[in-house]
Parts: C-alpha cells; structure tokens; sequence
C-alpha cells in the first residue's frame, strides 16, 4: 500500500503541486515569522547587553513639572559624591532632550521621537567608551557638535562643516568636530544622535549644574550589587538606580514582549491562511480519489480493507505534506531575510546579527505542516474507503444521501444561530467583554456558514444565472447549471473565498468608520488652516508664537499651551490660549456665556467637567497653580469639548505667569484667504525654516490621525493576500475536478456544436460564478462583523458611525470576479482541447 501511495504521488504531480503550494505557503509564514522573530530577538537582546556592558551601575531622576522647581535633576554635588565613593572607576553624567538636523533638502533626518541631543563627557584620556570616532573627536567647545555616522552620511556632512540643529528653541549653527558610531538605541531604532559640550546641553534641556541620568563605571572586581547600595545613599530620594545587567535583562524582557505581540498577529495570519488551505487539500484529494475510482475497487476486491485504503490516501497525504513542510521551512527562512532588508528599506533599522535557527520553527513547520494535509484528506479517504467494490468497478459514485444534507444543514444552522446570537450580544455589551463574544461569535458563524454554504450555493446562484444566460446566452446557462451540480465541492471552493473576504471586509468597514470618526473629532474641529507642531513631542518656544503672529498672511493665531493646577481642590488640565482668537481658529461650540470672557481673566470649561463638577456661568472658583499660588476664577463659558484642547481653558497669559517652561505642543493659525502653498511656505519662513517644525494644513492633519488605521489596513490585505492566493487555487482545482467528471459530456456538447470558445467561456462564467458566490458570502458576513466590533468602540471613540465602503465593496466583487477568470485559464484550456470522440467514450 504503501508503494502504491508513493506511485499515486508520482503520477499526479499536477494536481498535488497546488496542495504543495497552498501547504507550504502557510507553513512559509509560521516557519519566517519564528526565523525572523527569533533572529530579531537575539540581535535586540545582544544590543541591548552591548549598550550597557561597562555600566556597573546606572542612576536616573526625572522629576514631574512641580518637583523641578526644586530639584531639576542630579547636581554637580551628587556628581563628585558618587565619582568619590570605593569601587566607582568612571562617572559619566547625562542630560538629553530632542535634537534635529535637516538634510541636503531641509527635511528632517530620522525618526522625530527618537531624534536625540545629549551632552559629551568625556574622561581624563578625552574620550567616552560610549562613541567610538571614526573622524574627528567630541564636542569640548560651546559651538562644536559631533553626530553619528548614519546621520552624517545622510546629510553629507564632514568634520569642519556647519550644522544646523533645531532644539526646542531657534536653530542654531554649530560646527561639526566628529563623526561617532554607538549602540544608542534611540539612533539604532532610526533616530539621530547629536552630542553637545556639557554646559550646551545642560542650558537646552535642563539647567546649568544639573544632570538627568548617571552611568557609574566599576573598577575591576566590584560588586555590582554592594556599589548601588552605596550610591542609594548618596543620590536623592526621589531618583531611581539599577545595576546595568537588571537594566539590560528589563531590555530584553520588554523586547519579548514586544515582540511576542508581532508573533502573534503573524502567525495568526498564518492560521488563516492554513485554514483555508484545507479546503484546498480536502479538494484536492476528493479529486484524486475520484480519478482513481476503479483502481480503489479493484484494490478492494483483491482484498485491501477499508482501513488499508484509508491509510494508503492518509499516506499520499503525508508525503505531499512532508514536501510542502520542508519547501515551506525553506520558503520561511527567505522570507525572514527578505523582512529584514524590507524593514531596513522603510528606513526601521534592524540591528545586524546572524540568522538563528532554533529547532521550534523547524518542528512547527513539519509538524503542522504534515499534520494539516493528513487531516484535511482524511475525510476523503474515509469516504473513499466507504465505495462497494461492485458499485465503483461500474463507475457508480456514493452520492451524499438527502438523510446526510438534513443534517448537515440542521447543524449548520444551528452553530450559525449560536455565533449571530453571540455576535450581537457582544455588539450590545461592548468593550473587551463584548469583543471577546464577538470573537467567539465570529468562529461559531464561520463555521457554520461553512457547512451551510453547500446549501446556501443553490438560491445565491440562482439570481445569478437570468444574467449570465442574458449576457452570454448557452454558455452562461450551462455555467450556472455546472456551477451548483455539486453543490459540496462548490462550497468547499468559496468557503476559501468567503473566509478571506469576511475578514477583509470586517477590517475594511471598521477602518472606514474609524476614519470617519476620526474626520469628525479632528479636522472639522478645526476652522483655521494650519497647525503647527515640533517633531519629538517637544514644545513650541514664546518665540515661535510671536513669529507666527507677525507671518504675513495670518489673521489669527492661538497657542494650545498644555498646563495644569487644582481646581476647587482637584486635578484639572488646562489650555492656556488666546483670547478673541481661539474661536477662529477652533470650532468651540458655545452652549452658555462667551468666550469673550477668557479675555477678562475667566475660564471657559467643557460642558461634560461643567457637568461632572457641578460647574456653571458665573461659578467661581479656588484654583491653586503650578506654583503654588493661589487665585479665584470665574467660569465665564461653557462648550462642547474638542479634542484639541484640555476641558479647561485659560489665558495663557495668565497660565504661564505660573508656569516655569511654558509647554506648547500646538499652535493653530488662520490665514487671509485660507490654506495655500505660498502661506505655508510663509509659515516655514517664518519659524526658520526649522527642520523640526510641521505646518501642517488640514489633509496634513487627516493623514497624520488616520495614517495608521490605513497603514494597519494595508498591512491586513497584505497578509490576507496569502489566504486569497490559496482560495486562487481552490478555484482551480474544483474546475480541473468538474472538467474531469464532464469529459463525456463536454465532448457531447463539442458534438452537437458548442465550438471551442463557448466551452472556454462556459468555464470561465462557471469560475466567475463560484468566485462571486464566495464573495457574497464573505462581504455579507464581513459587514455584519464589522457593524458588531463598530458597536463596541463607540465608547473610546466619540461619534463613531457605522459608514459602509460601498465603492471597496465593488471592488471586492469585481477582484473575486476576476480571480474567477485567472483561475479558470488552464481548466478552461484544456476542456477546450479534449479530443472529442475520446471526450465521448470517457467513462
């Protein structure tokens, strides 16, 4: 028997090629997810231990806004306690803060939020184990910089040119002195390193004398532990320590984390994609049994069990599996390269290490590999086992009995009722509790619509055929009729289909409604034309707002001055602005009293705090500031919130006599004709053209907030791509299979005068059909998903809406259509080409 399995692998390459395919397209991607997870985890970690190999000790202390009135950071003091304690070789002191430099065309280098600037300190022999210089040396003068190698080479800068670098202040010019490489892991994630001298750095981020982090060096053969008792006693209360290796093994516990979510997501896709493949598997191997009809009865009369003839198609099925695992692991371990250069492409540096193969993918691969062919052919083997010898030798195939279909479709619809019902529970309940039904709803009605869909092929495929009849006359009838004669193997093939539309258009519809959503709390709360921001999530300077009021063009600007105090004894966060011009340029509906009162020292307040604090017009209250000062408001306005300011506004004027450094992460501006090319460009002028500053108008803003749920969106028909790829091939099969069981009747219908572009066409619309049938199914099923997850995000996202992307869901049934005439070239080619009187004597 098994000899004999082996003959049938040999003989119907063919066919089993695209269970090859589909298998080892599913096993490519759990094999490369773990390859490249596994290698991306042991480069971070080895890169994470790097950056911190000769820290024995390490000492931070960022302290919130009202601490560092009193204590900023580490003092120079605490400096030269911790250098003179027993067993500490060096102390290298730190302070850091956003640092940007443009390239040859102005635009910013690197990623903003880990675009960084620190202070060099160097040791006695000049130099700082952290920077290895492969030109010049560090910064040891007031207008001298050093930057690191990547930056460097991507503006074109060499030791002696000037560099322009944007803080949180003006630009300013500085003169290169060096060129370093390093294991930073802000410059290694796909920033910018810019090195200042010491007492530069301290007057751009902090304070003069003072430092946020220190990296104790030990001397040889000290004890880590005992050094940060030690420094414990030295350092402030408030600042925290660790030893370099607690740090470096936190590091790679996060990194594991972080990536075990990205495992996750991947191979979850994985899944999808080798569920669909055992549609495609069963498919394949109810065809081949078919083929082999009478060579099964011929082995049954000659004595073979059923059990023999079982294990022989259970066989056939390991070896096609055991091919398609190891072409997929070998597939997997490409695609783990190919991601790393792909990241390294979209500028996402990956650290450089060699590639790890561990045994998990490697068993995963053959193990689920080989595990899902064997189970997805088993139930064709069963069946096949079940043929009376006498009834197969006469080419009398076992027809599913109506007893079989009752209970199929009983079942199928009540696994059906059970996951709608859970679905719009979880609709009605919302939150994590509600998706988690919904997620359970989901499998049960994928499942059941599964093993409804045979039934459900007739009525859904009846509205179609007056059209094709219409349309394309015999051959569009015939393709109707052909498309539901078994009805089984047709819903097999769109199950493919209808599982991968499901999911792509449950995402497409949430994602569409989420943008909707998003339009609605951001870009029409906005009645001005620009906002301008600072890359890195820095603050806009005093002076950044004075050159924007006098830009030529503008007609009202208002900052969005991020602060804070106690109001009436409890926390409140508030948003110092201008008065007159944040209704221009914000749309702040007014529900009761005027926004003309900010300009009288009142406070305008949301109507959702008004209401949850007892508030009204006319209300005063205590208000305690950021420096302890004390003061009584009046609410003089209360309005709808708008996500771009705090539920409290304030002059800022009268916000920023309280506070130290003024934080101004927005300033909105109008403009005398509205948004243009020549007002932005007057803007960026007017700012320096400071690479770091964004102007950005309302497309900007759209695209900054719905950026991501479109990229995320890409992502997921990227990867979903894969599933439809192997429903491509379902789709063959089953035509291959259909062309195989009709040669006679083909060749009658050749006989009687359907020439051979009829026949062609007859099997492209019944590939059509079945393609769009599974569509249906999947866009219907998709949109009931979508609509139930939309119900549970309404909460976290004000005005969420259900929006249906009717011009996507076109394009969904025209790609199903045409995946139906791609897949149908060879089936249709060679239904052509049979000979016909050979066509009309096949049994």
């Amino acid at each position: 028997m098994f000899r004999t399995a082996l003959r049938n692998v040999l003989a119907h390459k063919a066919r089993l090629l695209m269970t090859v395919l589909a298998v080892m397209l599913g096993v490519a991607f759990v094999s490369g997810t773990l390859v490249f997870t596994d290698t991306l985890s042991n480069a971070l970690r080895k890169e994470s231990a790097k950056s911190y190999d000769d820290v024995a000790v390490a000492v931070a202390l960022r302290p919130n806004p009202e601490e560092a009135r009193t204590t900023p950071g580490l003092s120079q003091q605490v400096v030269d306690e911790v250098a003179k304690l027993d067993g500490v070789a060096a102390v290298r002191p730190r302070v850091d803060g956003f640092a940007g430099v443009p390239d040859e065309d102005g635009r910013l280098i690197g990623v903003g939020w880990s675009n960084t600037g620190a202070n060099f300190t160097p040791g006695k022999d000049g130099k700082n184990g952290a920077y290895a210089f492969t030109a010049g040396d560090g910064p040891t003068q007031p207008g001298q910089i050093a930057l690191d190698r990547a930056t460097a080479e991507a503006g074109g800068y060499r030791v002696g040119d000037t560099v322009r670098v944007a803080t949180n202040g003006p630009v300013k010019e500085y003169a290169l002195s060096g060129v370093f490489t390093t294991e930073d892991g802000a410059v290694n994630a796909g920033g910018s390193l810019v090195l200042f001298d010491t007492s530069v750095a301290q007057k751009l981020y902090l304070k003069p004398g003072y430092f946020s982090d220190l990296n104790v060096v030990a001397t040889p053969g000290t004890n880590a532990d005992e050094l940060l008792d030690e420094i414990l006693k030295v350092v402030p209360k408030a600042a925290t320590a660790q030893t370099g290796q607690a740090l470096a093994d936190e590091q790679a516990r996060q990194i594991e984390e972080g990536l075990g979510a990205f495992n996750q997501v991947l191979l979850a896709f994985a899944g999808i994609a080798l569920f669909v493949g055992v549609f495609l598997i069963s498919n394949t191997f109810t065809m081949l049994v078919a083929q082999r009809t009478k060579e099964l009865a011929l082995m049954r009369a000659v004595g073979a069990s059923r059990r023999q003839i079982t294990r022989s198609v259970l066989v056939e099925a390991g070896l096609v599996g055991l091919v398609a695992s190891l072409s997929g692991y070998l597939l997997g371990i490409g695609l783990a390269v190919g991601l790393r250069s792909v990241m390294n492409a979209f500028e996402l540096k990956v650290p450089d290490g060699p590639l790890v193969l561990e045994a998990t993918p490697a068993v995963a691969a053959f193990g689920i590999g080989v595990l899902i062919t064997m189970l997805a052919a088993w139930l064709p083997g069963r069946r096949a086992a079940k043929i009376p010898p006498v009834a197969a030798m006469s080419s009398v195939h076992a027809t599913a009995s109506a007893k079989s279909l009752v209970v199929r479709n009983s079942i199928g619809a009540a696994i059906t009722a059970i996951g709608a019902v859970l679905i719009v529970f979880g609709a009605g309940q919302g939150g994590d509790t509600g998706r988690m039904a919904i997620a359970g709803g989901t499998f049960a009605a994928l499942i059941g619509v599964i093993v409804l869909i045979p039934m459900l092929s007739r009525p859904v495929i009846a509205l179609f055929r007056p059209l094709s009849e219409a349309a394309f006359g015999v051959a569009g009838k015939l393709a109707g009729l052909n498309a539901v004669r078994n009805p089984r193997r047709t819903g097999a093939t769109a199950s493919a289909l209808a599982i991968g539309l499901t999911l792509v258009t449950g995402l497409t519809v949430i994602g569409t409604s989420a943008g909707a959503a998003l339009d609605k709390i951001t870009v029409d709360r906005i009645k001005g034309d620009y906002m301008v921001s600072m890359a890195g999530g820095t603050g806009l300077g005093e002076e950044a707002l004075t050159a924007l009021e006098k830009a030529p063009g503008v007609t009202a600007v208002s900052p969005q001055q991020a602060g804070s105090f106690r109001l009436d004894g409890e926390f409140a966060s508030a948003s110092g602005v201008t008065p007159g011009d944040i209704e221009k340029v914000l749309r702040l509906d007014v529900t009761d009293g005027s926004m003309a009162s900010l300009g009288r020292g009142g406070i305008a307040v949301a109507a959702d705090t008004a209401e949850a604090r007892g508030l009204k017009v006319g209300s005063t209250v205590p208000v305690e500031y950021a420096d302890k000062q004390k003061a009584k408001l009046t609410v003089g306005a209360i309005y709808e919130g708008n996500p771009f300011v705090s539920p409290v506004l304030i002059d800022k004027e009268v916000l920023g006599a309280h506070e130290q450094q003024p934080y101004v992460p927005q300033i909105f501006v109008a403009m005398d004709g509205g948004a243009s090319e020549a007002h932005a460009k007057a803007l960026s002028k007017a700012m320096g053209d400071n690479p770091a500053i964004t102007v950005m108008d309302k497309k900007d803003i759209r695209d900054a907030f719905g950026g991501p749920i479109n990229v995320l969106l890409n992502i997921m028909y990227g990867l979903l791509g894969m599933a439809l790829i192997i429903a491509v091939l379902g789709v063959v099969n089953t035509l291959a299979m259909s062309v195989f069981e009709r040669r006679q009747e083909i060749g009658m219908l050749r006989a009687i005068g359907l020439d051979q572009r009829r026949v062609k066409r007859m099997v492209r619309l019944e590939a059509v059909v079945i393609s769009v049938f599974g569509a249906v199914v999947g866009i219907g099923l998709g949109s009931f998903l979508g609509w139930a997850i939309g119900e549970t995000l309404k909460d976290g996202m004000p005005g969420y809406a259900l929006v249906m992307p009717w011009s996507r869901i076109a394009l969904f049934v025209a790609l199903a259509a045409l995946v139906g005439v791609l897949a149908s070239l060879w089936p249709a080619r060679s239904a052509a080409k049979l000979n016909m009187l050979s066509a009309i004597k096949a049994e």
